[in-house]
């Protein structure tokens, strides 16, 4: 039998990116954690940590988080059954979320659950296209992804969908695309990507023109605030969701590079099959309030 202390150590070894920070966590010294962790190794009868910097866990390690942080959440949920007081105990919900999610959609869509409800976040930031990697791991008990397939013991629900499309200001249009783009004008123009992950420029520039010219260059910029900055001051062009770009493409302030070739992306919440009032409840309000908001 696994011993739930020594669960809790392991995860607080991964969540915290290593093991004196997992000690500061717990209360209790480093050699500690490294005993905890050493002894539900010797339980489970295999190695579930790589001991690198930062930690990983192995493939059995994944499976022990999964179920350590499955038996927190079916736990509270049981002594908020047993004790009306622990209600108001808050909560953490650790969550897979792409950025552009954050930056348009999701907290309007949440604000007023979040609110009333005693619950903290825990957002973990990637592409659309790669969190659903994380609530495979058991890092989270929920993600917003652009992946349809559920995951193994998840179920999934629509979200509703981003629309993208390739933006830049009318000055840098002139500047580099005064007959119109092309794949030509690609090979020379600046492009904004948000990190090496993203793939949505490719796809639309790939779609539009073939494969993308070797040496183009391309600015990095992981930030989604001022992702748009940077294109509104002229210095690049880029893919940019329709609820960012819209208003600023009816005042003129951006071009609309190629208006039949938007690119949509469909986006889905997985999360944990559990028999879970707080996630059941999560899950409802997210997945109502986002199909008000995207398209």
């Amino acid at each position: 039998m696994l011993e739930r202390r020594s669960m809790e150590a392991l995860a607080a070894v991964i969540d915290e990116g290593g093991f004196e920070r997992a000690a500061q966590k717990l209360h209790i010294t480093q050699s500690a954690v490294s005993q905890r962790v050493k002894q539900l190794e010797e339980a489970a009868g295999q190695v579930l940590l790589i001991r690198s910097s930062p930690p990983r866990p192995t493939a059995a390690g994944i499976k022990v988080l999964k179920h350590c942080n499955q038996v927190r959440h079916l736990e509270a949920d049981l002594l908020a059954g047993l004790n009306p007081f622990s209600e108001k105990r808050f909560r953490t919900l650790a969550l897979g979320i792409n950025a552009d999610s954050i930056a348009t959609w999701f907290f309007p869509a949440m604000n007023s659950y979040l609110a009333t409800e005693p619950i903290t976040l825990d957002l973990r930031v990637d592409d659309q296209d790669q969190t659903h990697k994380m609530l495979r791991k058991g890092e989270v008990l929920g993600c917003i992804s652009s992946q349809k397939a559920p995951v193994q013991g998840c179920s999934v629900s629509f979200l509703g969908t981003m629309n993208y499309r390739l933006v830049a200001t009318p000055g840098f249009m002139e500047r580099w695309f005064s007959q119109g783009i092309s794949g030509k004008g690609i090979a020379h123009a600046p492009l904004l990507v948000f990190n090496k992950k993203d793939e949505l420029q490719s796809t639309i520039l790939t779609r539009e023109f073939g494969p993308m010219p070797q040496g183009m260059p391309i600015h990095y910029l992981p930030s989604t605030e001022k992702f748009l900055e940077f294109i509104a001051a002229g210095l690049a062009y880029g893919v940019v969701p329709d609820l960012q770009s819209l208003d600023l493409i009816k005042k003129g302030v951006l071009v609309d590079l190629i208006p039949h070739g938007h690119m949509a992306v469909d986006l889905f919440w997985h999360c944990w099959n559990l028999k879970s009032r707080f996630i059941g409840a999560f899950s409802q309000n997210l997945v109502a309030r986002a199909g008000a908001l995207l398209y």
